[in-house]
C-alpha cells in the first residue's frame, strides 16, 4: 500500500474513531439531560440514585423529589433489587439542602410550590425511612436540609472525612425540618437541641460520632465500597453490614481524635435542657466559658421566631412517631413561608449575603406564646397525614 494511501486510511480511521468518541458523548449527554438533576440506575444488585447538581452542591429540588419517590418504590417491590445506594455527584457535596431561594420566591408568588414541595419532600423522607430493602446513603462532602432528609432515615449513613453536617435553618428564618424533629432530640444527651439551636457544624468522623453516620469510610475508598456492594450476590441486611463494616474498621483517618463536642458536652447538656429559649441563653451566660459565650453570641444572629418553633419543634418530637413529626413539620413549614422572616434570612444569607437580617419579631420577648401556638395549629384538609 502506498504512503498516500496508508495516510488516507489511518487518517479516515481515526475520523471514524473521533465520529464514534462523539457519538458516546452525545448519547451519554443525551441520557444525563434526559435525567438531568437526578440519575436513576440499576447496577448489579442495587438501584442506584446519583444527586446530579454538582454546581450547586446537589441542592433538592421539587423536580428531583418527583422522580426519586417512585423509582424508590419500584425498587422497593423489585425482587431484583436486594439494595438502594444514594450519592451525590462533584467533589463537594452529597446534597447541601432543598433550593431554598426558589421556595422563597415561589411563596412571594403564592404559587402552589410552597405546598407541594415540602409535602413531597416529607413522603419521600418517609418512605426512606419505612423502605423494605436496606438503603445506603453515601454522604461525602456537605449535607444539611434536604440532604440529611435523603440521607439520615436509611438505614445506612456512610461518613468521610470530607462530611460536613449541619442543619443551619434558624439563620434563615426555618426550623430544622426532613424530620429533624425526630433525629435531633433522639442523639446523646442535649446534642441534637444543640445541633438544632446553633446550626454547628460537625465534619468527618465527627458525623459519625455523634451518631447521625452509622459508618466511617476514607472518601478515597468510596469508588471500590460501592463497586463492593454493587456485586453482592442477592445479600441480605447482613451481608451489607459487614461489607460496611470491614472498610469502616480499616479506616484510620482521625481515628485517635476525640469527639469535637467531647469536652462540652456536659455544658452542653446543663445548658440545653432548659424548657425556653431565654433559659438556655441565661444559663449560657451564667456558664462563661468561652464556649458558652460564643454559642450565645451564634445564637443571639438567630431568628427569634425560629429558636422558639425549633426548641417547641424538638421538645415535641422527642415522644412523637416519625410520622407525627412529619405532620407537625409540615404544619411548621406552611406558616414559616408565609412570613417576614424566612424570606429576609434568605435574602441575607443566600441572595445579597450581607449577613444582616432584620428579624420581625426582632427579639425573644415579642414573640409571645400565643403567637408561637398559631405555627403548630393543624391545617384541616391540608395537614399532611402519612
Amino acid at each position: 500500500m502506498g504512503r498516500r494511501a496508508a495516510l488516507g486510511l489511518a487518517s479516515r480511521f481515526s475520523l471514524f474513531k473521533r465520529t464514534g468518541i462523539i457519538l458516546q458523548h452525545l448519547q451519554a449527554s443525551r441520557y444525563t439531560e434526559a435525567a438531568g438533576d437526578v440519575l436513576l440506575e440499576k447496577r448489579g444488585c442495587a438501584g442506584v440514585i446519583t444527586l446530579n447538581r454538582p454546581k450547586l452542591l446537589n441542592t433538592l429540588t421539587l423536580q428531583m423529589v418527583r422522580q426519586i419517590y417512585p423509582q424508590l418504590k419500584k425498587w422497593e417491590q423489585d425482587p431484583e433489587t436486594y439494595l438502594i445506594i444514594i450519592k451525590g455527584a462533584g467533589e463537594k457535596a452529597f446534597c447541601a439542602g432543598g433550593d431554598v431561594i426558589a421556595i422563597s420566591e415561589a411563596a412571594k408568588a403564592k404559587q402552589e410550590l410552597i405546598r407541594v414541595f415540602f409535602r413531597e419532600e416529607y413522603t419521600l423522607n418517609n418512605a426512606i425511612a419505612s423502605c423494605q430493602k436496606p438503603y445506603v446513603a453515601l454522604i461525602d462532602g456537605i449535607t444539611m436540609g434536604g440532604g440529611v432528609g435523603v440521607s439520615v432515615h436509611g438505614q445506612f449513613r456512610v461518613a468521610t472525612e470530607k462530611s460536613l453536617f449541619a442543619m443551619p435553618e434558624t439563620r434563615i428564618g426555618l426550623f430544622p425540618d426532613v424530620g429533624g424533629g425526630y433525629f435531633l432530640p433522639r442523639l446523646q444527651g442535649r446534642l441534637g437541641y444543640f445541633l438544632g439551636l446553633t446550626g454547628f457544624r460537625l465534619k468527618g468522623r465527627d458525623v459519625h460520632r455523634a451518631g447521625i453516620a452509622t459508618h466511617f469510610v476514607d472518601s478515597g475508598k468510596l469508588p471500590m465500597l460501592e463497586e463492593d456492594l454493587l456485586a453482592l450476590k442477592s445479600p441480605s441486611k447482613e451481608n451489607i453490614a459487614e461489607v460496611l463494616g470491614t472498610y469502616h474498621a480499616e479506616s484510620k483517618i482521625d481515628q485517635d481524635k476525640p469527639f469535637i463536642l467531647e469536652e462540652h458536652m456536659d455544658k452542653i447538656n446543663r445548658c440545653f435542657s432548659a424548657n425556653t429559649v431565654e433559659e438556655i441563653i441565661e444559663n449560657l451566660q451564667q456558664d462563661g466559658s468561652p464556649f458558652a459565650l460564643e454559642q450565645l453570641q451564634v445564637i443571639n444572629k438567630m431568628s427569634p421566631t425560629s429558636l422558639k418553633i425549633t426548641l417547641r419543634q424538638l421538645t415535641e418530637g422527642a415522644s412523637k412517631s416519625l410520622q407525627e413529626v412529619f405532620t407537625m413539620e409540615y404544619r411548621l413549614s406552611q406558616m414559616c413561608v408565609g412570613h417576614h422572616d424566612f424570606h429576609e434570612g434568605v435574602r441575607a444569607v443566600l441572595i445579597d449575603k450581607d449577613q444582616s437580617p432584620r428579624w420581625k419579631p426582632a427579639n425573644l420577648k415579642e414573640m409571645t406564646d400565643e403567637a408561637l401556638d398559631n405555627y403548630f395549629k393543624p391545617l384541616g384538609s391540608s395537614d399532611l397525614i402519612l
